[in-house]
């Protein structure tokens, strides 16, 4: 299969996440909560590494992200946002 071009490819912003109620499924629930199932679909969500939450999301959706954490009464604070994994050291 040919590789995309750079052009092409899906823009990842990596955020670090933490607080009291920072466990994945919380964070599912208050992105799911805030913008939808259809929403959820367009950032594509994964969660990154063992020791640290770090939420890899589309660079598109990262104010809509923002603002469902902000939104929800959970304690859930963003921490550091990079383009990077490298970055969020």
């Amino acid at each position: 299969m040919k590789n995309l071009k750079p052009s092409h490819r899906e823009k990842k912003r990596y955020l670090l996440i933490n607080g009291k109620d920072a466990e994945k499924e919380n964070i599912k629930n208050c992105i799911l909560e805030f913008i939808g199932v259809l929403g959820y679909a367009e950032a594509s969500p994964k969660f990154i590494g063992n020791d640290k939450i770090i939420l890899a999301i589309n660079h598109r959706s990262l104010d809509k992200i923002r603002t469902s954490f902000l939104m929800s009464e959970k304690d859930i604070k963003i921490k550091r946002v990079s383009g990077t994994l490298k970055g969020l050291n």
